[in-house]
């Protein structure tokens, strides 16, 4: 097996070989994640990070992989403080972040911006999150996470929950989800449905898959439930995200009968009531360690 991408920007630039390779790499790479051996795969090399919008486990598990690897880490994790402040355009900011690193990772508010400067750059970029496009790294983690919880990802069915509109998460995934034969339920407010040209993509790639607005009736016989949160700040007018606000919530009596596994990518704010993080099939906090293992799989495969 081997690996054939030069930069992470999409899913959809993926083989399915390319997702099995990372993912069987991921699994060897998970005990120098959890701290029980030493890797120096990465001795001195640099990853450049620049982050342009908030980020807690993106940023920190790029961190985090890097380094047990035995690299370290340069860049910025807001705009305070840079050059971006004084008008400074993405296209130099990343120029000179690849005069520094051997890889650089992007999150911005554009859409496309972390396509924009792999065709800029001369070493490889990989997207953390660009506006409400594509977040590839978090896909192939919550693939892992499936993996590991289930055993395989084939001919599973998947409620995807809350903002399918803005969620640049559940965008990628769909099309990952349909690399493995997934059926998928869609679960959502009218007004934060899936994007059509997507459903048209997954008609195109015979990927079977049913809209729903109601929740508890449609998760009693999914394999996964997959939480988003209403994101306030995709909005272009508050008045429609207070429409929304709270339309969806898990308490751990709704799962007590379930044997779907839950997973969110993160931050939750009202969706996921805390009484069900000690539910064996809450796996939104093990989903997130296994970033690391997943971007440790990803930055051994890119950096040479």
């Amino acid at each position: 097996m081997s690996f054939s991408l030069k930069n992470i920007i999409s899913i959809r630039d993926f083989k399915k070989s390319d997702v099995d390779y990372i993912l069987k790499l991921a699994e060897e790479m998970e005990p120098i994640a959890r701290s029980e051996q030493v890797s120096h795969k990465k001795d001195g090399k640099l990853l450049g990070v620049m982050f342009y919008e908030p980020s807690t486990r993106t940023r920190l598990s790029f961190e985090t992989a890097m380094k047990r690897l035995g690299g370290d880490v340069v860049g910025f994790n807001q705009k305070q403080g840079t050059s971006v402040q004084k008008g400074e355009v993405l296209y130099d900011t990343a120029q000179i972040i690849s005069q520094y690193s051997d890889a650089i990772v992007l999150r911005h508010d554009m859409e496309g911006a972390a396509r924009f400067i792999s065709n800029k750059v001369d070493i490889p970029v990989i997207n953390a999150g660009d506006g409400a496009g594509q977040h590839p790294t978090q896909t192939l983690l919550d693939l892992y996470t499936i993996k590991r919880t289930r055993g395989d990802l084939s001919n599973l069915k998947i409620a995807l929950v809350g903002d399918l509109k803005y969620g640049r998460t559940v965008h990628s995934l769909v099309y990952a989800l349909a690399m493995f034969k997934a059926e998928i339920v869609f679960i959502s407010p009218k007004e934060l449905q899936m994007p059509p040209e997507i459903l048209k993509d997954l008609e195109k790639l015979n990927c079977k898959f049913t809209i729903k607005e109601s929740l508890l009736e449609n998760i009693e016989d999914v394999d996964v439930i997959y939480m988003t949160r209403i994101q306030k700040e995709r909005f272009p007018d508050p008045k429609e995200y207070l429409k929304v606000k709270g339309r969806y919530a898990l308490t751990a009596k709704n799962l007590e009968n379930s044997n779907s596994i839950l997973m969110h990518p993160l931050p939750r704010v009202d969706e996921i009531s805390f009484d069900v993080d000690n539910l064996s099939n809450a796996m939104y906090f093990k989903q997130a360690f296994y970033g690391v293992p997943i971007r440790m799989a990803l930055l051994d495969s890119i950096i040479k």
